[in-house]
C-alpha cells in the first residue's frame, strides 16, 4: 500500500486532512508533519524524515505539501532518509483534495501511478 505523508505548516491542517479522509479509508498508512516540535507555525526536516520513514514500504511514499518551503523542507529530508529515496515522491497538487484523493486511491490499493494520475490535474486549485 501507498504511505502518504502530509507536510503543513499547521498541526491542526494535517490533522484535519486526516480525520476528514479517514471517514473514507481508513487503514491507510498517512504520517503527519505539521508545525514544528513546540506547535509553532512552520516545518520541520526531522519531522518530515521521520514522517517518511513511518510510512515507508516498496510501494512507495507520496509526500504532499501545503506551501514553497515545506516542498523545499521534503526536498532537504530526502537527503535523511536511510530508505531508498527514489522510491519517495514529492507531489505538486491541490493539498488537501489532492491528499484526500490519494488516501482514498491507496485504501483501494492503487498503485502509486495509478494515485499520480488521478491528482495528476489537482495542480493548486486548477480542479479537473
Amino acid at each position: 500500500m501507498v504511505g502518504i505523508v502530509l507536510v503543513s505548516h499547521s498541526r491542526k491542517i494535517v490533522e484535519g486532512i486526516q480525520e476528514l479522509a479517514s471517514q473514507m479509508s481508513k487503514d491507510v498508512p498517512v504520517a503527519l508533519a505539521g508545525g514544528t516540535d513546540d506547535d509553532r507555525l512552520g516545518t520541520d526536516i526531522t519531522k518530515i524524515s521521520k514522517a517518511i520513514h513511518d510510512v515507508y514500504s516498496n510501494d512507495g511514499v507520496l509526500v504532499f505539501f501545503d506551501m514553497g518551503s515545506a516542498y523545499m523542507n521534503a526536498q532537504m529530508a530526502l537527503d535523511f532518509l536511510e530508505e531508498d529515496s527514489s522510491k519517495v515522491e514529492i507531489v505538486d497538487s491541490a493539498f488537501v483534495e489532492g491528499a484526500i484523493t490519494a488516501i482514498v486511491d491507496s485504501g483501494l490499493n492503487k498503485n502509486i501511478d495509478e494515485i499520480k494520475a488521478d491528482i495528476a490535474t489537482m495542480k493548486l486549485g486548477k480542479m479537473p
